[in-house]
């Protein structure tokens, strides 16, 4: 029995693990020194679209810078995001400044992350874009395995963990 050849490359339909650091307007967002190798399958939007394309084809053990601009990431800031909200809806004891984040349930329910984006005298403006909206993310990435993915995994569009129930 032949023994099937292992991988050498990222390709569609494949689990890859990668370290990465992102780097946004010169600021470490986030990196997989935390939280250990991020696995993801490749070809199925796990991961931004710019990133994915740009890990499209690089071998296990390379490093490759990768700039993504705004619309292959988390694309263009919406201006219909922001939203005028009367003062007196604030409950007290919020501080209200440009730039912080609230928790806020719109009107289905669900919880939204919002930022502050202006105090006015008699209301405040919401922005409901995701923080890096508009924003050109820098990775640095190490593709460190590849292998094919299972059935289920291919089925489900994502990695399936070893020990969790799907």
């Amino acid at each position: 029995m032949a023994e099937e050849k292992k991988p050498t490359q990222v390709a569609d339909d494949m689990v890859v693990t990668i370290e990465y650091t992102l780097t946004v307007d010169g600021e470490i967002l986030d990196s997989s020194e935390e939280e250990g190798p991020l696995e993801y399958l490749q070809g199925h939007g796990n991961v931004i679209p710019g990133l994915e394309k740009a890990l499209a084809g690089v071998k296990v053990g390379e490093s490759k810078k990768v700039i993504v601009a705004p619309a292959d990431g988390y694309g263009e800031v919406e201006e219909d995001a922001f939203m005028d909200v009367p003062m007196s809806e604030f409950p007290e004891g919020v501080p209200l400044e440009v730039g912080i984040e609230l928790e806020v349930t719109d009107k289905d329910g669900d919880i939204m992350l919002v930022r502050i984006a202006e105090v006015g005298e008699e209301s405040v403006k919401l922005d409901t874009n995701h923080p890096l909206m508009g924003k050109t993310l820098h990775f640095e990435v190490k593709v460190l395995d590849v292998r094919l993915a299972e059935a289920v995994e291919l089925e489900h569009g994502h990695v399936h963990m070893e020990g969790h129930e799907h």
